[in-house]
């Protein structure tokens, strides 16, 4: 892709480093920074540099990354590009996200290929000046401010050529075009009583030994700050006082955030610094989303059956779909993460009595296959709405395939290679792959709904497009099998004839899809399935209050 020159002055930037702590919130802090700014009128995109050696995230474990996040261009990424679309509804690419494993290997592979002419590569300039033309990369005529967040903690050695091309890029651009923020710890001692400012003092003076000042401090707390700790960052840190910003921790929402940097006047700040054109703020839907979360009308509760239950970011995107499901239905939605092995252990009826929905999200492997596949038949056979992502429609498939239509040994080729009826097969584009990274099937495609499937009365369209991250799919083979015991192909792909929505019509809501949908869902948005999932869930919860009520 060929990017117009970029002028001087033409786009504003902003950048976001974090200090004392990682895991400090820098993605949903610049998340909201997006959202205000686009409130005013002004036009933004946002990225984030990670400075990790891998390429990408696609390869690493759940464990240390959380979720990958996939982009309609097939840019598998940081989860953080999920917050940015969710704040701010705009989207993100494959320009949203590098590592430093990206930036290298765009120089070494330009090195090989001649692009030097036989120069000396160097950190400076050759690496710093990639580190700029990405940054530069979203800076597209009518976009007016560029938000990068860098990954990591300032300090960090492998995040040092990144501070050293921010600090270039004042001299680049002009000061005035150029505005840092940086997001510190400030933490409460609670033994001694007392806040303590000197962690934020030192990472500033870490900053400012690089080259960077920053313009705004952001201070993440357990509590507000009073005036006088703020009067003491300003001092000695050397930012004025209104620049010293409150970021406490929310209790209701993220979606918080905003309103609290409202406060803080810190819009005010940035369109000050940064001399933009722009408007009376307006923050559309956003009260509404707030009043909803704090004010809910019913509450249900849900199921999210996989094998990371106890990391929060694994599932990110999941989480905050069904809680979008749940803002649109003004109801509170209790999420139970139930771990896919103790449904094999102590049975579905012990994990799953008490809930109104199912949910077996994407994943990858044969761990605790047996416990979703369990999920999966008490959810059919209890009638309880079910929504199966990527995996979970595979497992449906297994599970549809065994106990319905009675193929023995059903399962999937990527367990069972051998299997006698491999109701799931890999991908024809895929058996010839042999690197990980970057290889499976990614990014948004066409889908064609059925008239009148539960998708269809979900999305009201008959022609969708959603984002993808697999290599397995439905096998053809068994589609006949499958419709003649009572299965709905309800989304087909047009041009390879592959399944990607699965549907029992006589089953109150049960519905798989080989997409994320979760990718695609935003609070002011929320995506059409989760929508009608969460639904559904209500249906059910409301009539079995009303049977225990006549069977009283």
């Amino acid at each position: 892709m060929e990017f117009e020159k970029h002028e001087k002055g033409q786009t504003k930037f902003i950048f976001v480093t974090g200090g004392v702590v990682s895991s400090l919130g820098k993605g949903i802090t610049a998340a909201s920074l997006g959202m205000l700014l686009k409130c005013r009128g002004v036009n933004v995109r946002l990225q984030k540099f990670d400075p990790y050696l891998n390429v990408d995230p696609g390869t690493m474990n759940p464990y240390q990354h959380g979720e990958v996040y996939v982009t309609d261009d097939g840019a598998e990424t940081d989860l953080d590009l999920g917050h940015y679309e969710r704040f701010t509804g705009e989207p993100t690419s494959r320009y949203s996200n590098y590592t430093s494993g990206r930036i290298y290997n765009s120089v070494l592979s330009r090195e090989r290929e001649g692009g030097y002419l036989g120069q000396t590569i160097q950190l400076i300039p050759h690496v710093t000046d990639e580190i700029k033309k990405s940054i530069r990369r979203l800076a597209e005529p009518g976009v007016d401010v560029v938000i990068t967040e860098i990954g990591g903690t300032v300090g960090d050695i492998e995040g040092l050529p990144f501070m050293e091309a921010l600090r270039q890029m004042s001299l680049d651009e002009g000061r005035e075009n150029v505005m840092y923020i940086h997001v510190s710890l400030v933490p409460y001692i609670r033994a001694a009583g007392e806040v303590k400012t000197k962690p934020t003092q030192h990472s500033v003076g870490r900053l400012r030994e690089i080259g960077i000042i920053p313009d705004v401090i952001i201070c993440r707390t357990e509590m507000a700050l009073t005036k006088e700790l703020k009067s003491k960052i300003s001092l000695f840190c050397n930012v004025e006082e209104k620049a010293v910003i409150d970021e406490p921790d929310v209790s209701d929402t993220i979606y918080e955030v905003p309103f609290i940097f409202i406060e803080e006047g810190l819009d005010e700040l940035i369109i000050e610094k940064l001399g933009l054109a722009a408007q009376t703020r307006n923050l559309g839907p956003w009260p509404n989303i707030l009043e909803a979360i704090r004010h809910p009308e019913s509450e249900v509760d849900i199921a999210v059956v996989g094998k990371y239950g106890e990391l929060q970011d694994a599932y990110k995107s999941i989480y905050e779909a069904i809680d979008h499901g749940g803002i649109c239905n003004r109801c509170k939605v209790n999420i139970h993460r139930v771990l896919a092995k103790d449904v094999d252990e102590h049975g579905a009826e012990a994990e799953l009595s008490d809930i109104d929905g199912v949910l077996i999200p994407g994943g990858f492997g044969s761990r605790d296959i047996e416990g979703k596949l369990e999920a999966v038949r008490y959810a059919r056979e209890k009638n309880i709405p079910f929504f199966g992502i990527c995996l979970g429609l595979q497992c449906a498939a297994i599970e549809f395939a065994r106990n319905v239509c009675g193929l023995e040994g059903a399962n999937t080729a990527e367990i069972s290679p051998e299997a006698e009826n491999p109701v799931i097969c890999l991908m024809d584009e895929q058996k010839k792959v042999c690197k990980k990274g970057g290889s499976m099937r990614l990014g948004a495609y066409k889908c064609e709904l059925t008239d009148g499937s539960k998708a269809h009365k979900a999305y009201q369209n008959t022609s969708i497009s959603e984002r993808h991250r697999h290599r397995y799919e439905f096998n053809n083979s068994y589609k006949d099998c499958f419709e003649k015991n009572g299965a709905l192909f309800a989304g087909i792909n047009p041009d390879l004839d592959l399944v990607e929505i699965f549907e029992i019509p006589d089953h109150p809501w049960f519905v798989g899809c080989q997409f994320h949908p979760e990718f695609k869902s935003y609070p002011a948005a929320p995506h059409p399935l989760f929508k009608d999932f969460v639904t559904a869930a209500l249906e059910k919860k409301d009539a079995g209050a009303t049977d225990c009520k006549d069977s009283g």
